[in-house]
């Protein structure tokens, strides 16, 4: 019987992801899930305008999905590979060996 119950409960979880991820507007709550991040840490960065928020009343916190994911993604760092080609690059354009 309790194995049913983890069973339930696990299932339970899958579908509110699911349902937190088919969403365009999260709220504070599914904000900081869909991040992976503490909801004291997302009111941080938002009261520093760290990250992208919406407050249509005033008082409660939405995000746009696409923001988020934009954010997350923001501040790329480039492989050694990639600095290895753009070295190269730059040689052959400047005539440089």
């Amino acid at each position: 019987m309790n194995n049913i119950f983890n069973e339930l409960v696990e299932i339970r979880q899958l579908l509110t992801e699911q349902v937190l991820h088919q969403k365009k507007i999260l709220n504070l709550d599914e904000a900081s899930k869909f991040l992976g991040i503490s909801k004291s840490d997302l009111y941080k960065r938002t009261s520093s305008n760290g990250i992208p928020f919406h407050k249509p009343s005033g008082k409660l916190i939405y995000f746009l999905r696409e923001d988020l994911e934009s954010w997350m993604l923001s501040n790329r760092i480039e492989s050694n590979d990639e600095i290895s080609k753009r070295v190269e690059n730059f040689k052959l354009k400047s005539g440089r060996n």
